[in-house]
């Protein structure tokens, strides 16, 4: 199992911080979703990454039968507990990767913050291969502020200071440039119609507590140093306090990128 793969399973270990703090997703995300798919009245949705329910309640309120995959049994427990009133919602502790669902076919397949865990040589072909001739794709991100403005652009001294091997984030790719190279990766398996792309700004405010939480359940803060990250986080948080009178606000890039399966497409069923 590779690095990036192992880090998935950091998420379960701070199952409770990360559903108090992870941000969710736009209401008017859930009706795009079901409107563009054309989703049927008696449709099934296969969600994968599920999390502890961060997507999958709105549509469950909406009645939608449910699989939700995830690899986290607390983040599962978590889920499950939000949706005990629909029994139309089921899930199971496994990987996309490794679940055998027989001749189960589904008419759409939604990731939230998720797919990209998943090698795209084996997540895009199976999910094809998963959805009937009908179905759709519809995998969404929350993206970080970009450019950096405020808080997010003071706090940077503070990594450079305490992480100078991080890499400086003004120097990643633009946001479009992220948000074009994963329409084309879609497009290029040649196994769905072309992406839409829809784009939902929105914000949340974080008291000095909760960001320090919500950082902590970032595989990459989560797995530094226990000195090293008592210091970044002491440092933060002493930011916010001082300049932000203990609370930001967080501006979030929701994106959509939604396909309806290529009928004519070659599929290799897992």
């Amino acid at each position: 199992m590779s690095p990036i793969s192992d880090r998935r399973f950091t998420f379960n270990q701070v199952a409770f911080e990360y559903d108090a703090v992870r941000p969710s997703y736009p209401e008017a995300l859930v009706e795009d979703v079901l409107l563009l798919s054309s989703f049927p009245q008696n449709g099934r949705i296969l969600e994968v990454g599920c999390g502890s329910g961060q997507a999958t309640p709105p549509f469950a309120r909406r009645g939608c039968s449910m699989t939700c995959l995830d690899i986290g049994p607390d983040l599962i427990k978590l889920a499950a507990q939000k949706c005990q009133d629909f029994p139309g919602v089921n899930f199971i502790c496994t990987s996309f990767e490794e679940w055998q669902p027989g001749e189960e076919k589904f008419d759409l397949l939604l990731s939230a913050t998720a797919f990209h865990w998943i090698p795209p040589e084996i997540g895009y072909p199976k999910a094809a291969c998963l959805l009937r001739n009908t179905g759709y794709l519809a995998l969404c991100w929350n993206y970080p502020p970009r450019p950096y403005t405020g808080f997010f652009l003071d706090v940077q001294a503070i990594y450079r200071q305490v992480l100078p091997d991080w890499a400086d984030p003004n120097s990643a790719p633009a946001l479009d440039e992220d948000i074009r190279k994963t329409e084309n990766e879609i497009n290029g398996t040649d196994l769905f119609e072309p992406v839409i792309v829809k784009r939902y700004p929105w914000s949340r405010n974080y008291s000095t507590a909760e960001y320090l939480t919500l950082l902590n359940t970032h595989s990459d803060h989560y797995n530094l140093e226990e000195d090293i990250k008592k210091r970044l986080f002491q440092e933060i948080g002493a930011l916010i306090d001082s300049q932000y009178r203990g609370c930001i606000t967080k501006p979030h890039l929701t994106v959509l990128f939604i396909a309806q399966k290529r009928t004519n497409g070659q599929t290799f069923c897992f």
